[in-house]
Order: C-alpha cells, then sequence, then structure tokens
C-alpha cells in the first residue's frame, strides 16, 4: 500500500515537472515568434500609413497545421518505440 502511494506521489511530481516544463519551453518560443513576427511586420509596413499588413486565412491555416503537427511529435515521444520492442 505504501509502496503504491510512493509509486503514484512521484508519478505526479514527474508530471508537474513535465508540465511546467512545457509552459516555460511554450512561454519562450511564443515570446520568440511574436517578437520576430512583430519585427517582420514593422519593417513591412506600409510607409505612408504605417499599417501593417493582415495576415490571410491560407497563412494562419498553414501555421495552424505546422503547429498542430509539431504537437503531433511531441505527443508521440511519449509512446515506446516500437522498433525497440522486439
Amino acid at each position: 500500500m505504501i509502496d503504491q502511494q510512493q509509486d503514484e506521489t512521484k508519478l505526479q511530481a514527474e508530471r508537474a515537472r513535465i508540465l511546467l516544463t512545457g509552459l516555460g519551453l511554450g512561454a519562450l518560443v511564443g515570446l520568440l515568434s511574436s517578437y520576430l513576427y512583430a519585427r517582420a511586420a514593422e519593417e513591412n509596413a506600409n510607409a505612408e500609413t504605417g499599417a501593417v499588413e493582415s495576415i490571410s486565412t491560407g497563412q494562419a491555416l498553414a501555421v495552424l497545421l505546422a503547429v498542430l503537427g509539431v504537437v503531433r511529435q511531441i505527443a508521440a515521444l511519449g509512446k515506446p518505440d516500437k522498433k525497440r520492442r522486439k
């Protein structure tokens, strides 16, 4: 009974560590991405009006699909490799 509780506590601690690491990395990637987008948008802004060109639906969809692909690959990291089982 005590061993099971200790194992559960260790799993919860590991999950918390993974979630906090993911939170930090996600925040850093998001901050860097928004900084790079803002810098590029400023460089390409209309010189007369200073207006930034809006993102098209196709561009937004392409980014969304790319992000979903990365999330899928990250989720697959936690699964055992089929080649190593044999």
